[in-house]
Parts: C-alpha cells; structure tokens; sequence
C-alpha cells in the first residue's frame, strides 16, 4: 500500500500482495482489464482492495485459457462466468479433437518413415470433413458397380450402404485406420480389385441371395475344420472343397475366390469396421483358410 493512509495500492505493491509481476499487472491494466481507481500526484497508477479480488478472477480466468476479450465481458457483466466456461469448453473440445488427428498423422508417418509429400497427403486425409470422407467412399462405390446390373442385389445393396462414420473425438487407431483406408480407396489399383470382383459376381448371375447363401455355407464348412486344426494342405481339407465346390473347375473357382476374398480386401473391411467402431468383419479366417485350401489342392 501507499504510506499515505489511502489504503490504496501501487503496481509494485498490488505485485508484493498477489504474487503476480509488474509487467503483468501493467499489461493488464493497459488493456483496460484492470482499471487503476485514480493516480498519485506522481502521476502512478492507484488500486483499492476491490483491483486485488478483480485481479484474483483475472488471474483465474487466464489460467484457464481465456482471452482478454472474454475476460473483459465477465468483468463488464456482459457475459456470466458460466457462459464463458461453457463456450471455452467447446472450443477446447474442437482443440482436442484436432490434436488427436495430428496425433495420429504424426504417429504414422513415424511409423512408415513417410516423406514430406505422403505426409501432406495424410494430413489432407485426416482433416476432411464428414462430408468430404463419405463423398470419397461415394465415389469409389459408384466406380465399383457402375454398369453391374446383375451383381447379387443382397450384396449390391450392402455395398451401396457402406459410410464412413468417423466419429469426432477419433482414436489415433481410428484416425490412423481413416487416413490408410482413403488412400486405399482412392488407389486406381485397389479399385480395378474391387472392381473385378464384382464383375465375377455379375457374371454368375445367381439368384437374389446366392452370394450370402454361399459365404454362409462356406462358414458352416470351413470353420469347424479351421478349429480343429486342420491344415489347408491337408487330405481331410480336399473333403471340405468337394463338399463346397462339387466338380466345379477348381482353377477358375480360385480366381473367384481371389478376387474377393484376397488379403487386401480383407485389410479394406478391417479398416471399415475400425473406422466406424464396429467389430471386426467376422469370419476372414475361414476365407482364408479355404483359398489356401484351393491352391493347395489345384497346384497354383
């Protein structure tokens, strides 16, 4: 205080009672946030007990990551203290949520040891809005069946209703899982391999429901054989194939069965279901096993 007997304080003063630096103190007061109550004959700025409470909610507001401006309005009564915690809060929610995705585009290309270029792809990638990710995967569904009119309408219908749903406090996992599955889905290669396998499933031309009926009888097949251990190269997995395919043409079944069940597009429904949280695609193994079977048993 002055030695006045005003009960008034000095910037320095003011500093010694709150613990704070001058040139905060300073700073504050000439951004208006912190107005002296009048000055010495000096011509240096005074404060009364009320500045040191004020100076405890400005404190406490900075701490928290408010600006000037907000503070101004709580001081000025325009805006309760609630209804600046509530709209910080958003904002740091927007904040976490971008820092998750930096995150997760720092994390990968740490992993793959990217270059500058692949880096900003991923980072492209990551930012897109919901919007802009569901219009990717559009695109690569219409690519994917256009002109297919006999594609089994069970699976054209699935295929149609693919989204992406990535949620919006994402993962790294799911950030990381959005950014593969986009450059997946925008590689000219990958699509002529989806492409192609609907194509195979045009040509059969089966029945509404043939597609499901058959990957469900290759489940009740394959999987109590895959549990018991039995090997794809083994004889009792040549009975599981005779069960499955009759005396169809083994080499062509296989090209069919590559098509659509190859390890990529196996890795492209895993991203899906990462990416939307759902759980994992069931069943790839029993797939897996029975291509193996195939080539195994036809020599290719």
């Amino acid at each position: 205080m002055t030695d006045d007997g005003t009960g008034l304080f000095t910037i320095g003063a003011l500093a010694r009672a709150t613990g704070l630096s001058v040139r905060t103190i300073r700073y504050w007061s000439d951004e208006g946030v912190l107005t002296p109550v009048t000055r010495s004959t000096g011509g240096y700025r005074l404060y009364d007990a009320a500045c040191v409470a004020r100076l405890e909610l400005i404190r406490t507001l900075r701490e928290l990551g408010l600006g000037l401006d907000d503070v101004r309005e709580v001081l000025a009564g325009e805006r309760s203290v609630a209804e600046v915690a509530a709209t910080h809060v958003a904002a740091l929610d927007a904040q976490i949520r971008a820092l998750k995705v930096t995150r997760a585009v720092l994390s990968t290309v740490a992993r793959r040891g990217s270059t500058a270029e692949e880096m900003t792809l991923m980072n492209k990638l990551a930012r897109l809005s919901a919007a802009e990710r569901q219009r990717i995967m559009e695109e690569f569904v219409t690519e994917t069946l256009h002109g297919l009119d006999t594609v089994d309408p069970d699976i054209r219908q699935r295929i149609r209703q693919t989204a992406v749903r990535l949620a919006d406090d994402p993962t790294p996992e799911e950030a990381d899982a959005w950014v593969e599955l986009a450059e997946m889905i925008q590689d000219p290669d990958f699509r002529a391999q989806m492409r192609h396998a609907m194509e195979f499933n045009a040509a059969d031309r089966h029945p509404r429901g043939r597609s499901m009926w058959f990957a469900k009888r290759l489940v009740d097949l394959a999987a109590p054989a895959r549990e018991r251990g039995v090997e794809p190269t083994a004889p009792e997995a040549e009975e599981v194939l005779a069960e499955l395919f009759g005396d169809a043409d083994r080499g062509e079944v296989l090209e069919r069965m590559t098509a659509g069940f190859n390890e990529r597009i196996a890795r492209y429904r895993e991203l899906l279901a990462i990416v939307n949280r759902q759980p994992a695609p069931p069943h790839a193994e029993d797939f897996a096993w029975v291509v193996a079977a195939l080539r195994a048993h036809t020599g290719r």
